[in-house]
């Protein structure tokens, strides 16, 4: 009995698909493709990006100090600023990240200048730095990327990027940065 429903079924599905004819027939199978495409692709990346979203709200700044509620008034929230930044006999340090990063991405760094300014009336040091850098623009991007997500003191200020020739794959960038640091 049951075999013989399921074949009455499969007779009658077979019916109803050769009714649709060819339009009908890709009509259904692009339905079925998105419907695919969805589950497949949509679905987790909005999973992901719920999850990045949570991130963010989580690390939004409040402007209330967590220790007593109280809020920040503008001398705390400049010294706030000031602890975030490391000394300035630190910038060995953050020179030597510089030369890993480019050591992990194969990009070649020749040469470096370091020019110290203080800032008057303020406890900031910038180290400006300018270099030239030699590899493909991947490995480039590469290091510019990874350098400015492991040192968040770090600010790219400035970037020129020379080929020779269009069949050379190697490129040269002079790439200036600013390193920020604590006078104290």
């Amino acid at each position: 009995m049951a075999r013989t429903a399921i074949e009455t079924g499969w007779m009658r599905i077979r019916w109803y698909v050769a009714c649709l004819g060819t339009a009908g027939k890709a009509g259904i199978g692009l339905i079925v493709l998105a419907l695919l495409f969805w589950v497949m692709a949509v679905l987790p990346q909005q999973r992901i990006l719920q999850t990045l979203q949570d991130k963010v709200r989580s690390m939004q700044p409040t402007r209330s100090d967590t220790r007593n509620g109280a809020v920040l008034n503008d001398t705390q929230a400049l010294q706030l600023f000031y602890d975030f930044l490391p000394q300035s006999d630190s910038s060995p340090y953050w020179i030597s990240e510089l030369d890993r990063i480019a050591r992990e991405n194969g990009v070649e760094l020749n040469r470096s200048d370091y020019q110290l300014q203080l800032e008057k009336e303020s406890r900031l040091v910038r180290y400006e730095i300018k270099f030239p850098v030699r590899g493909t623009y991947p490995q480039i991007r590469a290091f510019i990327a990874n350098t400015l997500q492991s040192v968040p003191i770090l600010a790219l200020t400035d970037i020129a990027i020379n080929r020779e020739t269009v069949a050379l794959g190697q490129v040269e960038a002079h790439l200036g940065m600013t390193l920020y640091l604590r006078d104290d």
